[in-house]
């Protein structure tokens, strides 16, 4: 039978989480310890097998929390400012933000599968929503578009001191994100390519990929 944690308990599991959250972005999660996380807690080793049962089960419960707080920037996005196909972009860099060092190392070492898939199974509604707008019929599955979204969106992030280092601000500091945002509004907004461009290139990938000896029947 169990029985309900106490308040201080749930308070100490959050602060476990948020140690762990910055100890596994800090040194990886090879390198990171249950003892040193506990002791940025300010709680013992015990209490954090206690609450997460070991180093893996902790790993997990951050994935978790960090897909919690995506699920909850896509429903505060869908009820505010009305920014088409970039809604997911935006919402997701916002979310992720105080949490890039960890999402960083977690898709290095790649143990950050479930986020980033939720994160693309969020995406796809925003994509087919986009799709309604568009003249011409897409030339990849809304799935694929939504991957590479996603990627685009956590990129940011995990390049940041690139990023920052090109720009000449810090990403992370109110002016970078300030230069980010609108520059992805100026990219989303003027596409790269024309439609007619684009079809082009896509006739010419079609005939290379035809010419290709994968594409030649057998």
């Amino acid at each position: 039978m169990t029985t309900a944690a106490a308040p201080e308990d749930l308070t100490a599991r959050a602060r476990i989480r948020d140690a762990a959250l910055q100890h596994f972005g800090r040194f990886g999660y090879e390198r990171a310890t249950l003892r040193g996380i506990a002791e940025t807690a300010g709680v013992s080793p015990g209490l954090v097998r206690h609450h997460f049962g070991s180093k893996q089960g902790l790993r997990e419960a951050c994935d978790e929390y960090l897909i919690k707080v995506m699920h909850q920037a896509n429903e505060q996005i869908r009820t505010g400012l009305d920014v088409g196909a970039l809604r997911p972009v935006l919402a997701t860099r916002a979310a992720v933000a105080p949490y890039q060092a960890y999402i960083a190392r977690a898709l290095a070492e790649g143990s950050a599968t479930a986020l980033f898939d939720e994160l693309v199974r969020a995406t796809v509604p925003w994509v087919l929503e986009a799709d309604k707008g568009r003249s011409d019929p897409p030339e990849a599955d809304a799935k694929v578009r939504a991957a590479i979204v996603t990627a685009m969106a956590l990129g940011v992030g995990i390049l940041r001191e690139h990023v920052s280092r090109a720009i000449g601000v810090d990403v992370s500091s109110p002016e970078g994100d300030r230069l980010l945002s609108r520059g992805l509004i100026d990219l989303y907004s003027h596409p790269l390519l024309g439609v007619e461009d684009a079809q082009r290139i896509l006739s010419a990938l079609g005939e290379a990929e035809s010419a290709s000896p994968q594409g030649e029947s057998r």
